[in-house]
C-alpha cells in the first residue's frame, strides 16, 4: 500500500463552499498544498454521491492525491477511491478490510480506547477531534491536550487532527498529529488556494 501524506487533509462541504463547483474548490485547494481529499457531503442521494466522487476522482487522479469517501464503502468501491473514512456507529474496520482488503480505512478515534481499538482491528489512521468547536459538527465533543498527547503515545499508526483547526490556532498542535484535516478553513474562504497554502506552510515549518 502507497504511503500517504497525511499533513493537510481537505474535507468537502457544498454548503459553505465559495468556489463555483465542487471540482474547482478540490482543485485549487489541491493548488494551494492539500494531500488527502475526502468526500464528505451528507445531503446527497447515493446516486447523486457517486456522481460526485467519479467527478472528483478524475481531480485527485490528476494531481495523484488519494481520495478517500466519507461513511460510504459502496460508493468509494464504485468511484475507485483509495480508501474510506468511517465513524463509531459506521461497518466495521475489519468488515471493511475483509470486503474490500485494498482500501485505505481510517476511523474517527475520540478518544484513547477507540483509538487503540482502531489499530487493532487495522485501521491504516485515525482522525482525533474534536481539537475545538467546530461549527461543521456542533455536537463534536473537545478533546483536551492531555488526552490528545494519551491518544499519540497508544498508537503508532497515522494521526489527522481535526474539529475547528484554521490558520489562528493550527500551530498549537504542531509536533501532536501526523497531520490535519480541515473544512471551512479551506474551501469557506475567498481564496481557497492561498488558504490551503498558508495553513500547509503554518502546519510544516519547523
Amino acid at each position: 500500500m502507497r504511503k500517504i501524506d497525511y499533513s493537510l487533509y481537505l474535507c468537502t462541504d457544498r454548503d459553505i463552499m465559495t468556489s463555483k463547483s465542487l471540482e474547482e474548490c478540490v482543485e485549487k485547494a489541491i493548488m494551494g498544498g492539500v494531500t488527502v481529499v475526502q468526500l464528505r457531503e451528507k445531503h446527497c442521494s447515493s446516486r447523486e454521491f457517486y456522481i460526485m466522487g467519479t467527478n472528483i476522482r478524475k481531480v485527485t487522479d490528476k494531481y495523484n492525491v488519494p481520495l478517500i469517501i466519507n461513511d460510504r464503502v459502496d460508493i468509494a468501491l464504485a468511484v475507485g477511491a483509495d480508501g474510506v473514512h468511517l465513524g463509531q456507529s459506521d461497518l466495521s474496520c475489519e468488515t471493511v478490510k475483509r470486503i474490500a482488503p485494498s482500501l485505505i480505512v481510517g476511523i474517527t478515534a475520540h478518544d484513547r480506547a477507540e483509538a487503540v481499538k482502531a489499530q487493532n482491528d487495522g485501521a491504516d489512521y485515525i482522525g482525533v477531534g474534536a481539537m475545538r468547536a467546530t461549527g461543521t459538527k456542533k455536537d463534536a465533543k473537545v478533546i483536551s491536550r492531555s488526552e490528545l498527547i494519551g491518544i499519540r503515545e497508544a498508537v503508532n499508526i497515522p494521526m489527522v487532527l481535526i474539529g475547528g483547526i484554521n490558520k489562528s490556532n493550527i500551530r498549537e498542535f504542531a509536533g501532536l498529529g501526523d497531520g490535519v484535516a480541515v473544512v471551512s478553513a479551506i474551501v469557506a474562504q475567498p481564496d481557497v488556494e492561498s488558504a490551503a497554502r498558508e495553513l500547509k506552510e503554518l502546519w510544516t515549518k519547523r
